[in-house]
């Protein structure tokens, strides 16, 4: 099942805990800072998310959203 992460720039603090959570490391800090003064986190490209949504749960601030792609979701259907 393939998955695509968003992360909500809003209320994403940079903690880091979804990038530690993520068993398929599809998560990293850019490097950059937010206007905010905090990292700022992105999926990585290509990733091969799985959908898991352990970095969702992770997260304290509710910032993480996953999206199932709507391909791989209608070929799991019987």
């Amino acid at each position: 099942m393939a998955a695509k992460v968003a992360i909500s720039a809003r209320y994403c603090k940079g903690c880091g805990l979804c990038i530690t959570a993520c068993p398929q490391r599809s998560l990293r800090f850019t490097g950059e800072i937010s206007e905010a003064g905090l990292p700022i986190v992105e999926p990585v490209p290509d990733a091969k998310c799985t959908g898991c949504a352990l970095c969702a749960a992770m997260c304290p601030d509710a910032a993480i959203t996953i999206e199932v792609e709507e391909e791989a979701a209608a070929a799991s259907k019987p």
